[in-house]
This record gives C-alpha cells, structure tokens and sequence, in this order.
C-alpha cells in the first residue's frame, strides 16, 4: 500500500479531522450545497416536514439539508463540528431570513435534550462519520416519539460519476495517480448498500423504514474548474489524493477536465453528472 492509500485508510478508521472541513468549507458553500436543495427537498417531503415542525440537521455542513428545511417553513437548527461550515450557515440563514441558527456541536454526542424534534435528518454528512451507529442512535435520541429520522446518502460507488471522471483527468496527466484503492472502501459508502442502510436504521431504534434508490444526485458544470471546484470541495479526501502534485499537474487536470465536459456536454453548454442516492426514513 502506498503512503497516499494509508493516508487515505486511516481517514475512514478515523474520520478527517475539523481541521480539514474548515478548510473547504468555502468551497462547499459556494459550489456543492447550493445543488443539494432538490435532492434534499425530496427527502424532507419523503420525512413527511410540515411547517412548523422542529428540524435538526446533523453533520449539516453550510447547510444543504437544514437551508432547504426553513424554507419549508420548520424551525431549523443545523450542527456540524466545523466552525466554518456554521459560520456559512448561519450568514445564509440571516440573509435568507430564516427561522434557523447553527451550532458547533459533535454528531457522536449531541448536547441536546431526549424527545425534542419532530424529524432529525442528515444528507452527506452521518454517511462518513467514524462510529455511524453511535451517531444514528443519537439522532433517535434527540427525535420526539411518533417523530421521522431522515438519511441521505450515497448509493453505489461505480455510479459515483464525478469521482470517475476526476480521476481519470487525472491519471491522463499523471498516469501514476492512484484513486481510492478499492480494498479501502471510504466511509462515504458505509451504507451504500441500502439493505445495510435499513439494518442500521432499525438498530437504531427506528420502525416502519423504508429505504428510496430511485434518486440521484445531479452534478451540472459548465467548465473543468467547476468540476475541480466541485470535487475538492465536497470532502476533505480529494484534497488527499492531489496534496503531492505541482500547481502545474492541477492545472493540467482542468484542462483535461475542460475537455472531458465539452464532450460529455454534447455542444449544449453544460454537462450532467450523477450518483445514485439512498434515502432512508424511519419512525421513532
């Protein structure tokens, strides 16, 4: 195994530090959660949000669950452990005008009372924490009786189509550059199997859960740096594989990323990616 593939193996025992969130937390603002808001409406609807419904978003980054959530029109509090990604929350909900607020807090011990929300949900964020049952049982804790407990997560990972994409721009300037090594599955796909996903929610506690796969994420991009912009931005682990290339292989790599979204764009100005999704509700 090479330095990069430990590197990378001992992110998914122990999970990137805050450290690393902070750091794209710009670029997760400005570039992932903004194409998060139709896939996460679908899940809140999936969860059955009403107006006026207490809602907590878990591991919620700058907020592309919780944003989605106020404009609903439930009451709205977003917690992450990266100040960061609060601080880009909290500037949009204010903007925004939004029954909502965040806090610092960890997913893995919610400092929050028993039986406060009437759902509690998650998109992209307790898919990739370390001890996901420990957090997934928090998140029942803090859900009301008779309250949803939502999941957004990624399905499976050779759907995954701007990861394929990303590294193959990348193997085409640096043919030595090594993805994810696939005997390391990342903690990103811990429940990419949606039988597994129903399992742990229902040893969490939860009942009458249903698992959804016919969603999916849809990426749009005009330009390679868009896609690089998008891809470093989405988790620390991008950050991971290209920390040793020269500023002049980056630049290589959008450039080859340019071409590669012209050509999947068919002349028509934009290209789609996707990634399957599973999305889990279950009933406490």
């Amino acid at each position: 195994m090479t330095d990069l593939q430990q590197e990378i193996a001992q992110h998914g025992e122990r999970g990137a530090p805050v450290e690393a969130w902070d750091a794209i937390a710009a670029l997760y603002d400005e570039h992932v959660a903004p194409g998060e808001a139709d896939l996460a409406t679908a899940g809140l609807r999936l969860a059955g949000l009403q107006a006026g419904d207490t809602f907590l978003d878990v591991a919620a980054g700058p907020g592309g669950l919780s944003l989605p959530a106020a404009r609903l029109g439930a009451k709205v509090l977003a917690t992450d452990w990266s100040p960061e990604m609060i601080e880009h929350f909290n500037a949009r909900a204010v903007a925004e005008g939004l029954d909502a607020e965040g806090r610092v807090m960890e997913c893995h011990a919610l400092d929050l009372p028993n039986d406060s929300y009437d759902v509690t949900g998650s998109l992209f964020g307790v898919m990739l924490v370390p001890d996901q049952m420990q957090a997934l049982r928090e998140m029942v804790r803090v859900t009301k009786p008779g309250g949803r407990v939502l999941m957004i997560v990624y399905g499976d990972p050779a759907g995954f189509e701007a990861l394929h994409v990303f590294v193959s721009a990348a193997q085409a300037v640096v043919p030595e550059f090594e993805g994810p090594a696939e005997d390391e599955p990342l903690l990103e796909f811990q429940v990419a199997d949606p039988d597994v996903l129903r399992q742990r929610l229902i040893e969490a506690g939860l009942r009458d859960v249903i698992v959804e796969t016919s969603h999916q994420e849809r990426i749009t991009v005009r330009t390679g740096q868009q896609l690089w912009d998008w891809t470093i931005g989405s988790n620390p682990i991008p950050n991971m594989l290209v920390a040793d290339l020269t500023d002049g292989q980056r630049a290589d790599i959008i450039q080859v990323l340019d071409g590669m979204v012209r050509q999947r764009s068919g002349g028509n100005g934009s290209a789609m990616l996707t990634a399957p999704l599973n999305i889990g509700v279950g009933t406490k």
